[in-house]
């Protein structure tokens, strides 16, 4: 069996590599009527630009799409430049009209102008092979991924989970493997985020499944939802062995794939081949920061009726059935359940939960973190709605461009993508849900304080084993509550389960009771955790 897995091993890294070699064997062919027709379709008012890019880019071929895009790049920056010296100069002359008019010849979305570009000048033997391409990337790798986890089933003995070997893999213990994962994993998220361009040739390979589900070519973000998609139902199988023996765990490891593939990426997908709005109907404000943005409210404003139902559907969503939901179910329900972000955190970030920190000094920063995003998303949000419906550009001060830019730079791409994800192996795998995520904070608020989900302990039972602490991926002492009989009640528990499927005694259950009782008084009164306030005295009397 040992042979299989590693058999299985190889074939996955053949495959991996053979993906990301994609970026580097492409070539890229810009005719000068395919420049002219793209100019002329852009509606680009620059002839410098023009100029530029029939000079150093049409009719020669790029052996990399890094030596493309870095080409088109060069051509646009000297263009800017120019009209960045004349608008100097108009500014410095006071002639406010000729410097007003030199900004419609500047691109302001370099990347977005040469991902397009880059997106009609492949050529060579990955455009004529891209069947063949999917084969070698994406089935070699799902075939060798499943080939090294089914052997588990055999491997693994007794269903059951014993906390033993986890620290003890340079794969799990934060070991020279789990570093290697954390670099490529940030690497591709920084060049999906910030260099689009520079991977167009890993769209050409689910081109014919992007047409065949919206009737055009696939983009960096259909390539990055293909495969989200990919990872979870590859790393559900392992979850469906690893915790065979808990029907809840089978069960919510089926529902986060079902809402992930069906509502997060094929019905948005088919919407758009129906020229209607794409749209993730599990997907809350403000998770879904960009709800409120005009661009989306304008598109959905003029879709017709299925817009209108779409913007009220959202604002129900998120005013009225999370609340309602979190206080029958607790916030379980979306992190656990529905939750995209929360599927690839128990799928793909399963093997790295024992990593989350469970130290006072982590809580206490994932909660002025967490709350303090949330913030900026409501700041955000009434800003942009006070520009939309005023026409003003700012409020208070607050730019409504400036602050949007803001949180998609650095919480919607840097926190959520390249830290919440790409740093799984080391710091645990719900990095985001834990310190980033608005949504989560708003549904913590709400089933903290006005809920009836608990997870209720049997002190007599706990053999004090750590299994229930260890695999805690939000950083709770679950120990310190079990043996002391407590009820778990906090606003960071997502009610994956975990803890209960590990424990050997039956100690943790998941309920939904009465709110009476699910909290201790003291805990009210001082708005803290009991287990926490009692690390903090152990800690103050050791120094």
């Amino acid at each position: 069996m040992k042979a299989i897995k590693y058999t299985g091993l190889a074939i996955f890294i053949a495959a991996l590599g053979f993906f990301t070699s994609l970026l580097f064997i492409g070539k890229f062919n810009s005719s000068s009527d395919t420049i002219n027709q793209f100019i002329k379709d852009k509606q680009v008012k620059s002839d410098i630009l023009k100029e530029n890019l029939l000079e150093n880019v049409a009719n020669k071929t790029f052996s990399t799409g890094f030596s493309f895009s870095s080409a088109v790049r060069n051509a646009i920056k000297k263009s800017n430049n120019h009209y960045d010296a004349l608008i100097a100069k108009y500014d410095k002359e006071k002639n406010w009209d000729k410097k007003g008019e030199q900004f419609q010849y500047k691109i302001s979305n370099i990347r977005g102008f040469t991902y397009d570009l880059a997106k009609k000048s492949g050529t060579g033997w990955l455009i004529n092979n891209k069947g063949l391409a999917w084969w070698l990337s994406f089935g070699l790798g799902i075939f060798g991924a499943l080939l090294f986890i089914l052997p588990n089933y055999i491997l693994l003995g007794k269903p059951g989970i014993k906390n033993d070997h986890i620290f003890l893999e340079s794969a799990t213990n934060r070991g020279w493997i789990a570093w290697l994962v954390l670099v490529y994993l940030v690497g591709f998220y920084l060049m999906l985020y910030f260099a689009a361009d520079f991977v167009v040739a890993w769209t050409y390979v689910l081109d014919p499944i992007s047409e065949a589900l919206n009737g055009g070519p696939a983009s960096q973000w259909f390539v990055y939802g293909f495969l989200y998609c990919v990872i979870m139902l590859v790393m559900a199988t392992r979850m469906y062995i690893k915790y065979r023996h808990n029907k809840y765990q089978v069960i919510r490891t089926t529902s986060v794939l079902f809402f992930q593939i069906v509502f997060a990426f094929l019905i948005p997908e088919i919407m758009a081949s129906l020229n209607m709005p794409g749209y993730d109907f599990k997907n809350a404000f403000p998770l879904d920061y960009d709800f409120f943005f005009e661009w989306n409210l304008d598109t959905l404003t003029s879709s017709g009726g299925i817009g209108i139902f779409i913007l009220v559907w959202g604002i129900v969503l998120t005013l009225v059935i999370v609340p309602v939901m979190v206080y029958f179910f607790g916030k379980r329900w979306y992190c656990s359940w529905v939750c995209g972000c929360g599927g690839l955190a128990e799928t793909l970030g399963d093997p790295y939960r024992q990593h989350s920190s469970k130290s006072l000094f982590s809580w206490k920063v994932e909660r002025w973190l967490i709350h303090s995003v949330l913030v900026f998303s409501l700041v955000m949000t009434v800003v942009t709605l006070y520009a939309y419906f005023t026409g003003a550009d700012s409020l208070l001060g607050i730019k409504a461009q400036w602050i949007k830019d803001m949180y998609s730079f650095l919480i919607g791409a840097w926190f959520a993508g390249v830290i919440g994800t790409g740093f799984y192996p080391i710091f645990g795998n719900r990095v985001w849900c834990r310190f980033g995520c608005p949504l989560a904070a708003y549904m913590g608020l709400v089933q903290r304080f006005k809920s009836r989900f608990r997870i209720t302990t049997n002190g007599g039972q706990c053999i004090s084993c750590g299994n229930c602490s260890t695999y805690c991926e939000q950083g709770i002492d679950v120990r310190s509550y079990a043996q002391k009989g407590e009820n778990i009640v906090r606003a960071s528990c997502v009610g994956c389960g975990v803890c209960s499927a590990v424990c050997p005694r039956g100690v943790l259950k998941l309920e939904n009771g009465p709110e009476e009782g699910r909290i201790n008084p003291t805990e009210v009164l001082l708005g803290n955790d009991v287990d926490l306030i009692e690390l903090a005295k152990q800690n103050k009397k050791a120094s």
